[in-house]
Formats: structure tokens, sequence, C-alpha cells
């Protein structure tokens, strides 16, 4: 199987992470009779048991997996079938001591904590790989494998000494001379000219002055990615001369550390872990669903992980309330996933985990409010299934997003050390989430002339061609809105001229300086007659072509512009020249004249998936009042049985999925 090409489910997979090494015999055989009352289809396992499967080196014990894998074929379950390589037996950790990261500070960490290895260490790469290669060419065939889930939630940073070795390599082969990785990391600034590759040191805490040069922290953080894809296919390619199925990871709900367009690029579909803090708002978390399914050009992807209760790992650890873990996971099935998985299947008696919910509480009950949620949620998931799986989104705009932005601008020393690139993108992707309207995620190297509008908030970094590209897109008619922090800096962090270099002819502006407020500052802008509130950063733009929509109203450049528009070709280009609130863009977008799925009220999510056949359309009120919808056609309530036009209503922290046959195919 190619990775590049598009994964097709059999079904909406329902289940989640099972570990049935805790338990005995009789707890299994009664975990099937739960299974199949909730609905359940697929489990993952068995992520945490490299030292039960390799107890000494060479040595495997595949008995009880074996049997495991049986008892679930048995009873029609699946299994997304897990390498153990997130946590290492102890005897290797002591055997192979080079296995171990070194952390940022230069401590050699010790046995014990999962993802605690170096992804560049051979000895790592040579077991993990074997077990890989034992666990597919045992089960390539077996009836209950669905899918393969290699290790889990990568994104551990190591600075050891073969850490240091690798990315000298990777250096050479990036730059192939001292003198042009001088040019490029402009070593003469506080003279840091090497010399030798030898010269050359980690970005960590025993060296502040490589930690806070940003173009070698911005490469290091390249360099990791890298190598963490490359552990990652050394065991997809050892599991792929045995088994054609399906192989990902699970990436966590913290997605900074790691380019995961560059790991999606290496996995057959992307899955991903979703833990939204109570304090997330909706419209951010539905923003992830859509940054996964971009990192794939909107193909679908597997929700891997969630808690059917409460997490266990935040300060408060409050309960899912009544129905808030079924409109999560319908969230997470509107937003393109083709599964719902959980964290976990049963609660551990032990361990960090073992207040951590779970489909199967201590009690072992099927009468508990979340097991009752969890089989009526996967009713609902069998019973939609084949309307839903392989569909996708479509939309008319798409927000650039990058992590080389990402990092490099949370690295920078200036102007304001608040920025939060993931939060500034929030603030544009918000606007269109409460106007209806979808949009796509899109990496910088992606084809932009399928839209009519493409967003780029804080595209900081211009790296080369996307200067070229922009250009082309809006002179051929498409319209482009660029935020503030955009087009400063080169793929080395290095300042290309005037501001802002890459789309100063595009926007028709230049910037002059830019001005930083305190996290609790605010400035505002006067456009349409209404003030709004921005923050963070406020640039002082001198127009040259552009025409001004609106201004700053306080300090020394109240005023001066702060959005603008330009005519550039057949297109039009849109500026605001600070950090947004959602209430600002969402004006400007109104400008732009984008058409929502449908009309509806105001805190009411909507979405649409379809194929050439048929199209699902998914209500979600996360709200305690009721939200009305107007419908553009005649659909069918599936779940209700009956046909439904006009005028919808969907109660108060409820879901309604309806489905219509395209005309052309009826």
């Amino acid at each position: 199987m190619d990775a590049t090409r598009p994964v097709s489910l059999e079904k909406i997979y329902f289940g989640g992470d099972y570990c049935p090494d805790q338990w005995d015999d009789a707890t299994i055989e009664e975990d099937m009779r739960l299974f199949k009352k909730a609905h359940i289809n697929l489990v993952t396992l068995p992520v945490f048991s490299w030292a039960k499967l390799e107890p000494e080196e060479g040595r495997y014990d595949f008995g009880w997996l074996d049997k495991i894998m049986d008892k679930l074929a048995a009873n029609g379950i699946g299994v997304n079938l897990a390498t153990p390589t997130v946590a290492q037996p102890a005897w290797m950790s002591r055997k192979y001591p080079e296995v171990l990261p070194v952390d940022i500070a230069g401590r050699k960490r010790t046995h014990g904590m999962r993802v605690f290895f170096c992804y560049n260490s051979p000895k790592y790469l040579e077991r993990a790989r074997a077990i890989a290669s034992a666990m597919a060419k045992r089960y390539a065939s077996h009836p209950a494998l669905k899918l393969w889930h290699v290790a889990n939630e990568y994104g551990t940073y190591c600075y050891c000494p073969i850490c240091r070795g690798k990315f000298i390599a990777w250096l050479k082969d990036r730059y192939g001379s001292i003198e042009k990785l001088n040019e490029r990391w402009y070593t003469s600034f506080w003279g840091r000219t090497v010399f030798d590759w030898e010269e050359i040191n980690l970005p960590d805490e025993t060296n502040d002055d490589y930690r806070f040069n940003p173009t070698v922290q911005l490469d290091y953080m390249r360099f990791v990615t890298d190598s963490t894809a490359a552990c990652f296919r050394n065991e997809y390619d050892a599991i792929r001369e045995f088994s054609d199925k399906p192989i990902q990871t699970n990436m966590s709900g913290y997605i900074k550390k790691l380019d995961q367009f560059v790991m999606a690029s290496r996995m057959d579909i992307v899955g991903w872990d979703n833990y939204p803090w109570p304090t997330h708002e909706m419209s951010f978390v539905a923003m992830k669903h859509d940054i996964m399914r971009g990192l794939k050009g909107g193909q679908s992807f597997l929700l891997a992980e969630q808690s059917p209760n409460q997490q266990n790992w935040q300060p408060y650890n409050v309960l899912k309330r009544p129905g808030e873990v079924r409109r999560l996971s319908w969230q997470a099935i509107a937003h393109g996933a083709d599964s719902c998985l959980f964290f976990q299947m049963r609660q551990s008696r032990a361990g960090q985990e073992k207040f951590h919910g779970a489909v199967i509480s201590h009690s072992g009950r099927d009468d508990t409010r979340v097991f009752r949620e969890t089989a009526r949620l996967g009713d609902e998931l069998e019973r939609l299934s084949p309307h839903v799986v392989g569909k996708r989104t479509r939309a008319q705009a798409a927000i650039v997003f990058d992590w080389n932005n990402w990092w490099a601008l949370e690295n920078s020393s200036g102007p304001n050390r608040d920025i939060d690139y993931l939060d500034g993108v929030h603030s544009y992707y918000k606007a269109f989430y409460e106007r209806h309207i979808p949009v796509d995620f899109i990496s910088e190297n992606a084809d932009l002339s399928c839209y009519k509008l493409v967003v780029m908030p804080y595209t900081y970094m211009f790296r080369p061609g996307l200067k070229e590209k922009t250009a082309a897109f809006v002179k051929g008619g498409g319209t482009l809105l660029a935020g503030a922090l955009s087009g400063l800096v080169d793929e080395n962090d290095h300042v290309l001229g005037e501001f802002p270099a890459g789309l100063r002819q595009v926007l028709g502006l230049r910037i002059e300086e830019t001005d930083a407020l305190k996290k609790d500052c605010f400035n505002g802008i006067l456009m349409d007659g209404r003030e709004f509130p921005c923050r963070l950063v406020c640039d002082i733009i001198i127009p040259e072509t552009a025409e001004t929509l609106g201004s700053f109203t306080k300090e020394f450049y109240a005023g001066s512009p702060a959005v603008t528009v330009n005519g550039f070709g057949q297109g039009k280009a849109y500026y605001i020249g600070s950090v947004p609130g959602t209430a600002l863009v969402t004006a400007v977008l109104d400008r732009i004249g984008l058409a929502p799925v449908l009309p509806a009220d105001d805190g009411l999510e909507v979405t649409r998936r379809e194929d050439v056949g048929e199209e699902t359309l998914f209500l979600i009120n996360h709200g305690n009042v009721p939200l009305r919808a107007v419908l553009d056609n005649e659909y069918t309530d599936p779940l209700a049985g009956h046909k439904v036009s006009g005028e919808v209503e969907v109660a108060p922290n409820d879901v309604k999925v309806f489905i219509r046959r395209k005309q052309h195919d009826v």
C-alpha cells in the first residue's frame, strides 16, 4: 500500500484501547459480552505490552496474544494491532542504556516513562523493527486484523550524543558545506562561526547560545520531526513486508512538537487523540479535527482516542456531562473522522491512569450512565456508518497552516512573547465556524487554485515559491486574507527585507513599524461604524495601492490603517494588521461573501460530508437552548425514520444527522 493512496475503511470503527493482559479469563469473557452489547467493533491492543511479548532479547511470547486475537475474531470484533514499541522493556534500558533519552537540561533519563527512548538509537530501532516484523509475520492473515497502530503519541525530544551525531549528518545533507551552514545560520552574529562540523552542539539548556539562536532551534525541530518520521517508517516498512492493512500511529492532542504534515506523509491514514480541556471552545475542538483532515489533503482520519468520561491528568478532571461524549464523537465524525475510539475500554485497577474514564468502569456493570451512553452511540454509528464512511468535506475556503511558521514565530525574540500561533489561527477559524462556512487546512505546498478564499494568518515565514504562488492565485481572481506578522522571513528565519516582503505587492502596502501590546491590553479598530478589539501587535501600515477599510483607535497611530484591501489582477487581497478578535474577521468575511452550508442560528454547529451520490448533514447543538436551521432540500432522518424539510429544530445538547440522495443518482 502506498502511503499517499487514500484509505477506505469498511465501516465506522467504534471501540478503543484494550489491555487484556491486565485481566483474567473470566473478566475477558465478560468483556466480550459487554463489547457486543455496546456495539464495539474494534479494539486497539497491545500498546504497552513489549515486556510481556519479549521478556528477554529475541525470545517472544505470543501465546496470550494469540488467544485474545482468536477470541476477538470469534466474537466479530476487529483489532487495530499495535506494535508495543512506545514502552521498551526494562531489560533493554538496562542492557543498552544508549536507548534512553537525554533531556533538554542534559540529564540522562532512567527507565520507566512511556515514549522514553531515543528515536535515533540504533539498538532501539533494531529491536523495534524486529518485534514489528515478528508481529506482522504472525498476524498478517489473522481474521481479526483490520489496522496497524505503530507505537503511541510520538513527541520526545532527545539531546544525547547519538542525536548530536545524527544532527550533524542531517546538517551536512541539508547544507553541503560548513561555509553554507555558517551563511544559513547567520553565525557572524554574536561570533558563532564554526570551522568544523564537530564544533556543532545541540540547542539544549547546557548551551544557551545555541538554544536561543532561532535558526539552530528551528533546524533542530525539523531534524526531530525527520528522525521521528524515520523511526515510524522503520516499523512501517517491517510491517509492510507481510501485511497490506493500513498503518498509522496516533498523534497527541498537543500537536506542536512534530511537523504533522511530514508525519502524515509517512502514514496510510491519520490518527489523533482528542482530549479537550473544559475551557476549550467547541470551535477550537472543531478546528483541530479540520487540521487532522487537512494533513492528507482532505482524507478521512481516525479519532484514535478520547475519554468516554473524565480524564485523569488535568488539574480538575470534571465529568463529561450527559450527552457530551455523544456530541464530541459526532463532532469528530462530522469533521472527517471515520472512527470513534476511546481510551480505554475497561478501567485499570492501578497505575497512573486508574481514574481515567472507560467504557466499562471499575464496577464492571452495564447499567452505568457512561455504558448506556456508549451503547446508544454505538448503535447510532452502526446504523449510520454506510452514510458516513469515505465521504469528504467540500470547502471554498482554506487556511494555510504550517509547523515551521508555528515554531519560528514562537521561538522569535520579538515582537511579543505572548504570540500563540494556534490561538491566533483559531481567531480566524472561529469566524468560519460561526458562519457555518466549511474550511480546509492546507500546507504551503498545496494547490490554491481550487479555492475562492485563502487565509494566511501568521504566515511569518515565506519559503521559496510561496510568494509567486500567492501572487498567481490573487492575480487569477482569488481572494487572499492575510494577518499580521506575515511575509517577514525566509526558511532560515532571515529577514526578507521591507515588510511584508513576501506579500508587499499583492497587499499593496508596506509596514513601517510594529507595536507590541501586553497580554491584557487592547487596541481598537474602527470599521463599518463599529469598533472591534485587537491585541498583541499593531502594524503601522503605509498604503501604496491598498484602500483603508478600518483604522486603529488608540495610541499615537490612532487613525492610521489597520484593515486594508487591494485589487491585484482579477482578485483582491485583504490585510488585518493586528491579532483580531473573531468579530472583526467575521466582518471581513461578510464582505467577501462565501455561502454557508445552511442558514442556521448562532451556536449551532453545521457541517456536511458528501460523495458523488449522497450527502450527510450534521447539526450539533452544544448549548442549553433549542437552535434552528433551514434545510435547503428534503432530507431523511435515518434515526427517526422520516423525511424532513424546511426549518428544523435541534434540542439542547442534541445531534441531528440527515441524509439526502443527490438528484442525478436517483
